[in-house]
């Protein structure tokens, strides 16, 4: 009997097999290493701005607004409150909430009022965020 056996050699086919399995999983490795090291590990940061011109349709003013969520982490239950001030005084105020945002999010909305927000100071604003 002879001591030394021989493999037999490994087909073109096992070889692209395996070459492919090789690549599918360093790709994988190197996606989660980098989602690893790049993950922002911050509270949400959460801006809110006038998106477009306030536009009125059948005496209703709408003001279009978008919010964005430019920190790491999600966040559930956002509260946006638009206050509009005529003479200092408070003439209407509108509240939206958004069910959440997760990071680099964005979402669209409006406020609608019965008074013109350009004749005062229209404020918008992130009232709360609940973390999930």
């Amino acid at each position: 009997m002879n001591q030394t056996e021989q493999r037999p050699k490994r087909s073109l086919a096992e070889w692209v097999t395996f070459s492919i399995a090789t690549l599918i999983l360093t790709v994988i490795v190197g996606l989660v290493c980098y989602t690893w090291v790049n993950d922002k590990h911050e509270p949400p940061i959460l801006s809110v701005t006038n998106k477009e011109k306030i536009r009125e349709v059948d005496g209703q003013f709408y003001v279009p607004f978008e919010i964005i969520n430019t920190g790491g982490e999600t966040a559930e239950s956002v509260q946006i409150i638009a206050e509009l001030k005529i003479n200092n005084q408070v003439a209407e105020t509108g509240e939206q909430q958004i069910d959440f945002l997760s990071r680099s999010e964005k979402e669209e909305g409006a406020f609608v009022f019965s008074t013109d927000p350009r004749k005062g100071q229209l404020t918008l604003r992130v009232a709360s965020y609940k973390s999930p």
